[in-house]
């Protein structure tokens, strides 16, 4: 008889745990969806607040919009190939994900492989132009009068020194192979070591 009442009341605290975790779970759901509204966490959360017929997008909360900086584009090629971009100049905004096409056209008789090298200007910008997506990434090879459009997509971090507000983004076209320039020596030393 002792041992049945000590199991009703063991089986009764059980029962009044289970209850409270059972409890503790589903009050957690509403509970999580506030600490995830709060916090930006969460993008269903957000995306079940739109309202019907309005903007699925959420916003990027990292584009500064207060600046405006001009990016201009260059192209230069070692060789007889034609190379540009779609555009010369875009406006953009730090954080902002942009694109621009470049064009390329192979104008010899010949088939040729070749590869673009970045460069910057001012220099400072480059570890700030962050590039998701570039040609420059891989070497080409193109047949004789073949045309080919590749993209730049690229973001400027918000970091960016304040007083950059115009960035070159250059890029220089050259052959690979058989015909690629030999790499810069190192200029040797004027005395081979001190008096003897």
């Amino acid at each position: 008889m002792k041992r049945g009442g000590y199991n009703l009341r063991m089986m009764g605290k059980l029962a009044v745990v289970a209850a409270g975790m059972f409890g503790f779970g589903y009050a957690m759901i509403p509970l999580y969806k506030h600490i995830c509204e709060v916090t930006g966490i969460n993008v269903l959360a957000v995306g079940e607040q739109q309202v019907p017929g309005g903007s699925t997008a959420r916003p990027n909360t990292q584009v500064d919009t207060s600046r405006t900086i001009e990016v201009q584009f260059d192209a230069n090629a070692y060789g007889i190939w034609s190379f540009h971009p779609a555009v010369t100049t875009l406006k953009v905004h730090p954080g902002e994900l942009s694109t621009v096409m470049y064009e390329f056209q192979n104008t010899q008789n010949r088939t040729m492989s070749a590869q673009a090298i970045p460069s910057y200007a001012p220099r400072q910008a480059a570890p700030y132009f962050n590039k998701l997506e570039c040609f420059c990434f891989n070497q080409y090879t193109l047949a004789p009068g073949e045309k080919k459009q590749w993209p730049v997509a690229f973001v400027i971090d918000p970091k960016l020194p304040k007083d950059v507000k115009t960035i070159t983004l250059s890029y220089t076209f050259f052959e690979v192979g058989n015909s690629k320039p030999p790499a810069p020596q190192a200029a040797a030393p004027a005395t081979a070591g001190g008096p003897g």
